[in-house]
């Protein structure tokens, strides 16, 4: 288990390494757990949190950890929007792009938001 930990990590620092949030263009960082997804907008220049959202802000409705994300993804785009905020650029921490990181993506895109 710990060698998966450490492919994600090396597979995040390798991303982290190409990916820089400015205040116009900020990055989408995507951080999920077995229970719980988190999205937030960072302006690295400054070192800020723009816009965070988590999957317990969402309405009740979703019944599925997919259906969830892509609640998630398209309430940061409102968010986001709502700042003036139109494009970003897109880090999914190490997370293969599929399942629950895709939908988060798709619900941000759905929202208003380009990457």
């Amino acid at each position: 288990m710990q060698i998966k930990k450490d492919n994600q990590l090396r597979r995040r620092r390798r991303i982290r390494a190409k990916v820089f949030g400015t205040h116009e263009r900020p990055r989408l960082s995507v951080f999920r757990s077995d229970k719980h997804i988190l999205a937030q907008l960072i302006d690295d220049e400054s070192g800020k949190t723009l816009v965070a959202v988590t999957d317990k802000q969402v309405a009740k409705t979703a019944k599925t950890k997919k259906e969830k994300s892509f609640l998630v993804g398209k309430l940061l785009a409102e968010k986001a929007v709502a700042k003036k905020i139109k494009q970003a650029v897109f880090d999914r921490g190490g997370y293969i792009y599929h399942g629950r990181v895709k939908e988060l993506a798709e619900g941000a895109r759905q929202g208003g938001l380009e990457f």
